[in-house]
């Protein structure tokens, strides 16, 4: 979801609605093979993506620290992301001054303190209740549109907020029953984690647009990348890079590859071919795949609150998104 988010204002639409009648029928298989391998990657985007709490659950169960986690995660994401980078901008040209700041600027709000505080959060809340709050990220960039831009919003986008939001906080509600103040705890780091994505993506509209999605992603998560390594410099001795569980390594290789760098092209190329409307709809299977792994990968309880929480929260988000468009 959060990749269909960062790359929506760069892409277009794709034009599966512009049959006439008589069309000629072979040239017609080419939308119908493009609209099924866009939901296609779209779907598996979605899934990739919302493995990342299971891995970090999983890590965490070896006794390994948020800061030494996401430096293991970014350390092997780093290349993939450079190399990127630097094939989204061969031929074009570089970058300014201010261009730079941008990135940078976009590069450590949008990821390094994300990545960082969700990191921190799921210490203390299940995966369950970590994508739910993930999920509220449009919500944010509207309310963050409002007080900026002073842009407007209709009643039923309010609407499917509060139907949201009502989502959110049942589920939240009864693991605070059961966990107490960590839950609390966790529940804002993550919610304060999808604030700071929603500022990347309010600000990143004309840099989008100047630089090429695949090349902002690359060079701000290449940002990204640096501000972990710089964090676990100055916070833990370089010898206990890989002082881990062996487990966590390959945690976080997987971690780097299969749930960052691989879903990334795969909503960038579902975008491209079904557009950003269908590609955020399709997405709306990553809270309910994170449920299913959750329950069976990390034996995490499914109860009614989950099911009830999980359908108002995507409800609302269905309605929110609809609304927008």
């Amino acid at each position: 979801m959060r990749a269909a988010c960062r790359l929506r204002c760069a892409t277009r639409a794709f034009p599966c609605q512009t049959r006439r009648v008589g069309y000629d029928t072979t040239s017609s298989k080419a939308p119908d093979q493009g609209l099924l391998a866009g939901l296609a990657l779209a779907m598996f985007g979605a899934i990739a993506f919302s493995g990342k709490a299971i891995i970090v659950k999983l890590a965490y169960r070896y006794g390994v620290d948020a800061v030494t986690l996401i430096m293991l995660r970014m350390l092997f994401a780093l290349p993939i992301f450079a190399i990127m980078a630097w094939w989204a901008g061969r031929g074009k040209p570089r970058l300014s001054a201010g261009d730079w700041l941008g990135v940078s600027g976009l590069g450590v709000t949008g990821y390094y303190l994300s990545s960082f505080l969700d990191f921190a959060g799921l210490q203390y809340i299940s995966a369950s209740l970590e994508r739910l709050i993930l999920y509220l990220n449009p919500t944010l960039v509207l309310l963050l549109g409002w007080l900026l831009y002073r842009r407007p919003f209709r009643r039923i986008h309010v609407l499917g907020m509060a139907i949201s939001y009502c989502g959110v906080i049942l589920v939240f509600g009864r693991e605070a029953h059961l966990e107490g103040g960590q839950a609390a705890l966790g529940a804002l780091l993550v919610f304060t984690s999808t604030i700071t994505y929603a500022i990347y993506m309010v600000y990143s509209g004309q840099l989008v647009q100047r630089l090429g999605a695949l090349r902002l992603v690359g060079l701000a998560t290449t940002v990204a990348c640096l501000c972990c390594l710089l964090q676990f410099a100055l916070l833990r001795p370089l010898a206990s890079a890989f002082a881990v569980a062996p487990q966590v390594v390959w945690l976080s290789v997987l971690n780097a590859t299969a749930c960052t760098a691989v879903p990334v092209l795969m909503v960038m190329m579902a975008i491209e071919r079904i557009g950003p409307a269908l590609s955020a709809q399709t997405g709306m299977v990553g809270p309910m795949s994170t449920i299913l792994m959750s329950v069976l990968i990390l034996d995490e309880p499914f109860t009614v609150w989950i099911a009830a929480g999980t359908v108002l929260v995507i409800a609302g988000i269905f309605v929110f998104t609809r609304a927008a468009r």
